[in-house]
């Protein structure tokens, strides 16, 4: 529902066929399990042993000389399994299945459509036309009011300005052309000149007026949805599986340590000495040494040149470090993304594990089932869950906390939880049930209206 509350503008009404926006939520809803599926398995084990424990079933199973941990047994391995199962998910088809999701969702995202142009804003989807209106029809949105037409196709490189107060937008059969009708108007246009490459500052302007006019505009963008190819996307981290973020984390480590190398090279290349004379001369001098200033070693001539060549060079080399510094940064972060990706692949499947552990624990205390109580309890406890490793995965990607602590912070936290809970539920503490602190209040309030009733008495 986020998803679609997300981009409902951009895929509703856009002229996309009915399978291609069900693709794209089928692709999406691949992308969601990381978030689903820890969800239901708490949920649903908060359901099962609660309704368990409400029909007094883990009663007569724990009558029988049977534990909960041998009762929670046959889902343990049951959980196991779709643990695993969601580790090969995450390895093998979310990868595939965020491919085709981002590839999709910017080739919809792109699409150039006629009714892009929306009042107000200049639309730029045209190929060299950028159109703006006041605004459309109420009736018949084909009907534009207060046009303003920047037409990028003359060779003088200056654009082509039309105004007209009103117009029309008339699409040919085949669709490939739109025909813009205008209605009284003015035609701004700079004449080319002599044809010489030297600008000319005495150039000769045109402006004309019309009652109406007509252009026409290549639609055959428009009509087709072409899909850009997949191999486009397969380099970021997402889209990769282990081995792929493997690799690419060791190739950007590679060119992190060559950008270093040539940074050194470069920066020493500044302010290396040159020996003019090394070479095509037997004379040995001794070096000579500086007391004071450099600069007052220089004649007077030369020492303004002299500082602002330092100047320029200082300059040239704050600039060559200040690239280097943010391809480097940039390179970093993409060093950093792989690394999370990979750890992701095995927090989903122990996440997993974690809320079995915290869910069937809880539903044998609450010893409620259905969709009342326990929906809630798992909201809570998964909110809890999700706000920790969101929160410590921001921190991870901005590198403020170690990855690998980041990606496991939530599991970290919430282990001790789950153990507690399954040590409280072994011992049949009440400690989430309702009816025994309702028994507690109901025993209180009547040992204090029952001691004031005798004193009254």
């Amino acid at each position: 529902m986020f998803f679609l509350f997300k981009y409902v503008d951009e895929f509703i009404g856009k002229g996309f066929e009915w399978y291609t926006i069900l693709e794209i939520m089928m692709y999406q809803s691949a992308v969601n399990v990381a978030m689903a599926l820890p969800l239901a398995i708490l949920l649903s084990s908060i359901m099962t042993f609660g309704t368990l424990g409400e029909n007094y079933e883990l009663v007569a199973i724990k009558s029988a000389g049977i534990s909960l941990q041998k009762a929670m047994r046959p889902l343990f391995v049951l959980v196991i399994s779709l643990s695993v199962a969601s580790f090969f998910f995450s390895d093998y088809m979310l990868p595939k299945a965020n491919s085709k999701y981002y590839s999709l969702l910017y080739d919809m995202r792109n699409k150039k459509l006629s009714f892009l142009i929306k009042p107000g804003v200049f639309n730029t989807s045209i190929t060299d036309y950028a159109i703006k209106v006041d605004r459309k029809g109420e009736v018949n949105p084909d009907s534009l009011f207060g046009i303003m037409i920047y037409d990028h196709k003359n060779e003088s490189g200056v654009p082509t300005i039309l105004l007209a107060k009103k117009g029309r937008m008339i699409k040919t059969e085949d669709g490939n052309t739109m025909i813009l009708k205008l209605i009284d108007g003015i035609r701004y246009e700079e004449s080319k000149g002599n044809g010489s490459a030297v600008y000319n500052p005495r150039r000769a302007y045109t402006r004309m007026r019309f009652k109406e006019t007509e252009v026409k505009l290549d639609f055959s963008s428009f009509t087709n949805f072409n899909r850009t190819d997949e191999e486009k996307f397969q380099d970021n981290a997402p889209m990769l599986n282990l081995k792929g973020l493997t690799k690419r984390a060791d190739s950007l480590n590679k060119t992190i340590d060559s950008l270093n190398k040539s940074m050194k090279v470069n920066a020493n290349s500044y302010y290396k000495q040159s020996y003019y004379v090394k070479g095509y001369t037997k004379i040995k001098t001794v070096a000579k040494q500086i007391k004071g200033d450099v600069i007052n070693v220089i004649p007077k001539k030369d020492r303004m040149s002299t500082i602002q060549n330092a100047i320029e060079l200082t300059s040239s080399l704050q600039q060559v470090i200040s690239n280097r510094l943010m391809e480097y940064d940039t390179k970093q972060k993409e060093v950093l993304k792989s690394k999370i990706e990979y750890q992701r692949k095995f927090t989903l499947a122990v996440s997993c594990l974690l809320l079995f552990f915290i869910g069937a624990p809880l539903g044998a205390i609450i010893r409620k089932g259905g969709l009342g109580l326990p929906v809630v309890i798992a909201v809570v406890f998964f909110l809890i869950y999700h706000i920790i490793s969101t929160v410590a995965e921001k921190s991870a990607k901005e590198g403020s906390l170690d990855h690998v602590f980041g990606m496991w912070m939530a599991v970290i936290v919430l282990t001790p939880l789950g153990i507690f809970l399954t040590y409280k539920a072994t011992v049949d503490s009440a400690i989430f049930d309702i009816d025994y602190y309702k028994q507690i209040l109901v025993t209180l309030f009547r040992k204090i209206f029952g001691k004031k009733a005798k004193r009254n008495a």
